[in-house]
């Protein structure tokens, strides 16, 4: 599926960045983002950017986004056991 975004040409330069490095880098930063507040898995958010498991940590890293997300309540429940 193709998603269309308006904007300014300006931008590109600015960034340095052409328009498919862009859509790639925000491609990945909203996959990225969407993992850290938990809408959606590790394994959804590598396909979503189109890198494997491995990469997507690899990003996470380079994000400052921990690999591991998991509530302190859920750690205490999981460590109780």
């Amino acid at each position: 599926m193709k998603i269309i975004l308006d904007l300014p040409q300006s931008a590109f330069p600015s960034l340095r960045r052409s328009p498919a490095q862009f859509a790639t880098e925000l491609t990945l930063a909203a996959s990225v983002k969407w993992y850290e507040v938990g809408r959606i898995s590790q394994a959804k958010a590598a396909a979503i950017a189109g890198l494997s498991r491995a990469a997507f940590i690899d990003a996470l890293r380079e994000y400052n986004v921990p690999a591991i997300q998991i509530d302190p309540t859920d750690l205490e429940h999981e460590v109780a056991l």
